[in-house]
């Protein structure tokens, strides 16, 4: 069975997400996009977690699926399965402290076997920190603390550096991060077993630091709507899943333990991970928003890392904090890694098709009708034929999803928490395609 998860998201307790964002709109969303396990997120908040354990049950080992009660029977024309997908009780902290002098702000994404759990570590952190604030809550805490804390409760918990090169909020970021997992966790750093990537970077610019070597590489979402589940995600490939695999296959799939051929005998392997082409996330180069400025690591450096504008300081992307420390040239990568591909989600490519915004209603029907005939959003992007994508749509979304799969495109990345801008088409060539497939 190969599968696709989903592992770092949030609910509609959070700030700035989508009220949507409640179980049974996760779950029917998950079968439109081709997620298999999908994090729970804010697993810390009360009235979430009461939520959880009113709408979930017990699935495999570590799992949990929708109740029939709250499963809708179809929506968007699609017939909702709930067998078709689980969730894995996941959240997010974020950690804001002082250490060696300086102040610290690193958001740490756990995974856990069961909401039991989850209850448990609610209860010694209800004690440091006030957890009804956000679905993330701030803690003034320790990350070397909280995983001590979090792993003293279960062994079989996972902690996991978030979007680990972010400039504000991560253990690499540029703004308050640390140089090295040891620095941070300390004493407990041997038990970090994954960093995740985050939008603004890719597997290959984590390779340049041989200290990761140890720990696997994952991508998940974040997201915090309905439409943006999946934008990154985790491959995996097995003959039985629960959490205790799910967990597993990522304490062996670092390039140290890759290089043990003992990792092919595993229950469950991670296979590959799906990632955002990294120039479109938000912290990818260096910038300031008000003035409009976006610079490379060379142009930042020219500029003594200063906005040419206004004189303030820029903020530094993860480009130039990964440059910064990393101890391996641009394109070394060890011997054994996980495969990678990075992809645009199905809503902006049909956009780019029609020269319309993702959001309105054109896109969103055309969404529904491919994934209606052709499976899930996944499958579309990574799977079909062109002919079929072509027979359902159009000529023009099937390149357009050709030439995602190729890197064919151009991006201007972005910068200081704007987006990078994605071009898949020039101006005169849309509705081309279309056109020539009707001559033939």
């Amino acid at each position: 069975m190969r599968f696709i998860a989903d592992l770092q998201l949030h609910s509609k307790y959070s700030r700035a997400t989508s009220k949507d964002m409640v179980p049974e709109n996760m779950a029917l969303w998950a079968q439109l996009k081709g997620i298999y396990v999908l994090g729970t997120g804010d697993f810390t908040h009360p009235a979430w977690m009461k939520e959880l354990k009113e709408k979930l049950e017990p699935a495999e080992p570590g799992l949990y699926r929708l109740k029939a009660k709250y499963a809708s029977k179809s929506e968007h024309g699609i017939t909702f399965n709930r067998d078709r997908m689980r969730f894995l009780v996941t959240g997010e902290i974020s950690n804001i402290y002082s250490k060696n002098g300086k102040v610290r702000r690193v958001h740490n994404l756990i995974w856990l076997p069961s909401l039991e759990v989850a209850e448990a570590i609610n209860t010694k952190l209800s004690w440091i920190g006030n957890l009804k604030s956000d679905g993330r809550p701030i803690i003034g805490l320790d990350s070397e603390e909280l995983t001590k804390i979090v792993l003293g409760v279960s062994k079989d918990a996972m902690v996991i550096p978030a979007h680990a090169w972010t400039p504000y909020f991560s253990v690499f970021g540029s703004m308050s991060g640390f140089d090295s997992l040891d620095e941070c966790y300390g004493a407990f750093s041997k038990y970090i077993y994954a960093v995740e990537t985050g939008l603004s970077s890719s597997p290959p610019m984590n390779w340049r630091l041989s200290q990761l070597d140890r720990v696997a590489l994952t991508s998940n979402s974040d997201s915090h709507s309905l439409q943006r589940l999946g934008r990154e995600a985790n491959v995996l490939e097995g003959d039985a899943v629960d959490y205790f695999k799910i967990a597993e296959a990522f304490k062996n799939a670092s390039p140290f333990k890759l290089a043990d051929c003992s990792y092919e005998r595993t229950p469950l392997k991670l296979k590959e991970t799906i990632e955002f082409y990294p120039e479109e996330g938000k912290y990818h180069y260096d910038g300031h928003r008000l003035c409009k400025v976006r610079f490379s690591p060379q142009e930042s450096k020219e500029h003594k890392n200063l906005c040419p504008k206004c004189g303030r300081a820029l903020t530094i992307g993860v480009m130039n904090r990964v440059e910064a420390i990393a101890d391996r040239p641009l394109g070394a990568k060890p011997e054994k890694t996980i495969p990678y591909r990075s992809l645009v989600s199905l809503d902006e490519v049909i956009a780019e098709a029609f020269g319309q915004g993702k959001a309105t209603k054109k896109v969103f029907e055309e969404y529904l009708g491919l994934v209606r005939q052709l499976g899930s959003e996944f499958f579309v992007l990574l799977d079909a034929a062109r002919a079929d994508i072509e027979r359902v749509s159009s000529a023009d979304i099937a390149e357009g999803v050709m030439r995602v799969r190729e890197g064919r495109l151009s991006i201007q990345p972005g910068f200081d928490g704007e987006y990078g801008i994605i071009k898949i088409f020039e101006e005169a060539e849309r509705g081309t395609f279309s056109k020539q497939a009707s001559l033939f």
